[in-house]
């Protein structure tokens, strides 16, 4: 099993990204998600998770553990194989697919191309209970850590919300300046009074 592939980044398309690492280039299957995450950087640290078919053996890359658990559970759906699931992360971001599932948002779902109202509701019912809001404020899957997590996710759920991401940025970044230690939900309450 592959956890990950540190090294340069030797071509970036938006549904693809080789890595060279040790001489060796890998070609990883990514998302829209993954590909902006990775634009216009030398190199990097991308998460893998090998899908292994009778006729291939396939890489698949993510811009963070988050991501790729998603992409895990979506393809633990009845009907939804890895290009599909590819295709749902690169429709909606990890955050905005955490809201969707745990709000039930079919339309959201079937917006995505090649996801039907029967695969949209499969989606939820199968996934409901493994995706969940914190605190009702806005949708995390909190696998990761530190502070740029919270400053991204914080951003991302004040965007969603009809803010500019310019302001909504500035405004969680000064919270953490003053309280570092804040977690995602809290940084997202205070920053909607200052907006």
């Amino acid at each position: 099993m592959i956890e990950y592939l540190k090294g340069d980044i030797a071509e970036l398309t938006p549904t693809r990204l080789i890595m060279e690492c040790g001489g060796i280039g890998y070609e990883l299957n990514i998302s829209l998600h993954t590909y902006s995450t990775f634009n216009g950087k030398p190199a990097g640290k991308i998460y893998a998770l090998e899908v292994i078919r009778e006729d291939a053996h396939l890489l698949f890359g993510f811009a963070d553990k988050t991501e790729r658990e998603l992409f895990v559970q979506l393809t633990s759906v009845s009907g939804v194989g890895p290009n599909t699931a590819r295709m749902i992360l690169s429709s909606l971001p990890p955050l905005e697919l955490v809201q969707a599932i745990s709000t039930k948002n079919e339309a959201a779902l079937t917006a995505v191309k090649g996801i039907g109202l029967k695969t949209a509701q499969r989606i939820l019912v199968d996934l409901k209970n493994k995706v969940k809001p914190i605190d009702g404020t806005a949708a995390s899957y909190a696998l990761s850590t530190g502070e740029d997590a919270v400053v991204e996710e914080a951003t991302a759920a004040l965007v969603m919300l009809g803010f500019q991401k310019a302001a909504s940025q500035k405004a969680v970044l000064s919270i953490l300046k003053g309280s570092p230690s804040l977690p995602v939900e809290q940084v997202i309450k205070t920053a909607l009074r200052m907006l």
